[in-house]
């Protein structure tokens, strides 16, 4: 019994110095900011007046009434949808021709996933130029009409060039996890569908993709969790613009509390957001479990 008692002290004592520095520290940065956010959300808080007065629920009342709200999220939505396809398909294409064996394949993998490494704001102010002044200057020389004006200055294309900056960049990291699935398909089954005379679109259609089933599961619930959070390209490639055609709801959330001044209704905007993405990522568990069981 004593030496239980001792092993069961000796284990407590191992756990507070390894793992409860990490679980303050983790506490310190996540939960009690996280519960201190939840408070402010029923308030009036400016972000800077010490005369805080509680609203109770009036907060996400405008939130869910405010029609600049309510179009933030609506293009958000879109920019969700078609980033999402477009990044998976593109990744995934990326994937199939880093392993098909051609030359350099590493070389090519290092090059797609670059992007993914570079910051959002960097890249942003990158695409920035290219928008503005690069293409601008072949559609001029070429004669191309709709290439001769920057899509960032045109309400209906500002959206269309933000999800092509966006599913660029995505796609490499994308491209990673179906080259995981890709490579964990047996050899021998390709060779034998190859035997049998099957093409190579067959072998996509009827081996590939069915048995990288979980990879697409992960990839596509990645990408909506990581559009739907989408605020340095925002910020940096149209800031919003023009005329609020591009402002998507993790840009209208930083507007409300850091330029309105409105740290309460910001908060709750926020909240409605991550509870938003932790269904999504919840959603993701579930499917991915479903799936490992199938």
């Amino acid at each position: 019994m004593g030496n239980r008692r001792n092993r069961k002290i000796q284990n407590m004592l191992q756990f507070a110095g390894f793992g409860l520095p990490a679980t303050l520290i983790w506490a310190a940065v996540v939960i009690i900011p996280f519960l201190y956010g939840i408070g402010i959300t029923f308030t009036d808080w400016n972000g800077l007046s010490l005369d805080i007065n509680f609203i109770g629920l009036k907060n996400y009342k405008t939130v869910f009434s405010d029609p600049t709200f309510l179009s933030a999220f609506l293009k958000t939505v879109i920019y969700v949808l078609f980033t999402v396809i477009v990044s998976n398909v593109v990744g995934f294409f990326l994937a199939l021709v880093v392993t098909s064996g051609i030359r350099f394949q590493g070389l090519f993998r290092t090059g797609f996933f670059t992007p993914n490494i570079i910051g959002g704001i960097i890249l942003g102010y990158i695409w920035n130029f290219i928008f503005s002044y690069a293409i601008t200057s072949v559609g001029k020389t070429m004669g191309i009409e709709s290439l001769s004006t920057s899509w960032l200055t045109d309400p209906t294309k500002a959206l269309a060039a933000l999800i092509i900056v966006s599913s660029w960049q995505l796609s490499g990291y994308l491209m990673v996890i179906y080259i995981a699935g890709l490579t964990n398909i047996s050899g021998e089954l390709l060779e034998s569908a190859q035997i049998d005379g099957a093409t190579g679109w067959q072998v996509i259609k009827n081996i590939k993709v069915p048995l990288v089933r979980n990879s697409i599961t992960i990839c596509t619930f990645l990408a909506i969790s990581r559009s739907f959070m989408s605020f340095d390209m925002n910020l940096s490639l149209t800031a919003g613009g023009p005329y609020k055609s591009t402002e998507l709801i993790a840009y209208k959330i930083y507007q409300t509390a850091f330029t309105s001044m409105e740290f309460g209704k910001g908060q709750a905007q926020a909240i409605v957001l991550f509870v938003i993405v932790a269904a999504i990522s919840l959603l993701q568990v579930y499917f991915t479990n479903k799936g490992a069981e199938d």
